[in-house]
């Protein structure tokens, strides 16, 4: 790839933020989508890669020597599509900034349109929105597209923002509305859109861009399933004003699940085997749950610390072990109060409430404390 002799040798009035993981195969294609997007205007694009192992960002690196309008930063021991967004915005001196993912799903011939509205001052934050074209492959499946419809219904309804999309990867703000939000977002989780929108307490005009989500190329989502689970925390860490933290949140969750999960295998093992064999069944169901908690939480509550591999078996036991000793007290205390108060529900919800804290403390300190760098 050659420079093209119209690049700019002067400040860029755009940066765009590209997280990625394991997109070595795109980069070089978005770089050149955006040298024709972009033709005339002062630009530049900031890959932000998680020390991706395909070695994206010795692609980027490359591309970087011949033209100065790419640059790259390689996070090492550290992960996160929200903190990588976050640390790029940071490395800009640009007027605006746009986010857009390196699969190639988002459109970018859209980011002329997107730019103009916020030149134009008609808004303070333009979001590109993903609508289905029923001429095209639909670039999310049935189920993500589900998931985002419900995840827009409950964002209207609880956040009282008029945003139709607010699980979009894809927008553009102003540098200067970044330098005022940075300090309160929350560098895990994927849904930065949601953050930036509840942060901001509503108070940015928004804009919205249609386009069509195109299928992936290449490379790995960032993204799972639990995506749902981890915008839900942001909801509700910003509908308690910021007190509850959005790991506890998410720890909490996922607790539920299990919770769920218990009673779902402790159903099947009375129906099977019979009431006479409560006690197995009740065991089973308890290990199950157990399960469950620390393969979500590794996943998303921990993610940047997650076991990988034989390290599960070994975090898995601890966890398991520090879990036991919250059962404990979660039963203790509520055979206590309940001695002494006789209410049930009060008794057992705060034997609940202190097994939770208990597990999340001992995740914190123990479980996943050893994975953390720095």
């Amino acid at each position: 790839m050659t420079s093209d002799p119209a690049a700019p040798d002067i400040r860029p009035t755009l940066s765009v933020i590209v997280p990625t993981y394991r997109e070595a195969a795109n980069v070089p294609m978005l770089f050149a989508r955006l040298q024709a997007t972009l033709a005339g205007l002062p630009w530049e694009m900031i890959v932000v890669d998680d020390d991706s192992p395909d070695g994206t960002a010795n692609v980027a690196f490359e591309i970087a020597r011949r033209d100065p309008r790419l640059r790259c930063l390689r996070r090492v021991n550290r992960s996160g599509l929200a903190g990588a967004v976050i640390e790029g915005w940071l490395a800009s001196s640009a007027d605006f900034v746009a986010v857009i993912d390196g699969d190639l799903q988002h459109d970018e011939a859209i980011l002329p349109q997107m730019y103009a509205a916020l030149a134009e001052r008609r808004g303070d934050l333009s979001i590109g929105t993903r609508v289905a074209d029923p001429k095209t492959a639909a670039g999310l499946s049935p189920a993500r597209q589900k998931l985002s419809n419900l995840g827009a219904w409950f964002f209207r309804r609880v956040a009282g923002a008029a945003v139709s999309d607010p699980m979009s990867g894809f927008f553009m703000l102003r540098r200067e509305t970044v330098t005022q939000l940075a300090p309160r977002l929350s560098p895990e989780g994927f849904k930065i859109l949601v953050d930036v929108v509840l942060s901001s307490g509503g108070r940015l005009k928004t804009v919205e861009v249609p386009y069509v989500f195109r299928p992936r190329q290449a490379g790995e989502s960032k993204l799972s399933p639990l995506v749902g689970i981890d915008f839900l925390g942001l909801v509700v860490h910003h509908a308690t004003g910021g007190l509850l933290p959005i790991r506890f949140v998410l720890f909490a969750l996922i607790g539920a699940i299990g919770l769920l999960v218990h009673l779902l295998v402790l159903t099947g093992l009375i129906e099977r085997l019979g009431p006479q064999d409560f006690d197995d069944a009740q065991i089973a169901a308890t290990i199950a749950a157990m399960a469950s908690n620390f393969l979500l939480n590794n996943e998303l509550t921990y993610r940047a610390y997650r076991y990988r591999g034989l390290g599960m078996v070994g975090g898995f036991a601890l966890f398991a072990l520090l879990c036991s000793v919250g059962a404990i007290a979660n039963y203790n205390i509520a055979a206590w109060l309940f001695q002494r108060q006789s209410v049930w529900w009060v008794a057992g919800l705060a034997g609940a409430l202190i097994g939770v804290v208990w597990n999340y403390a001992a995740s914190n300190t123990f479980v996943w404390r050893r994975r953390r760098v720095g």
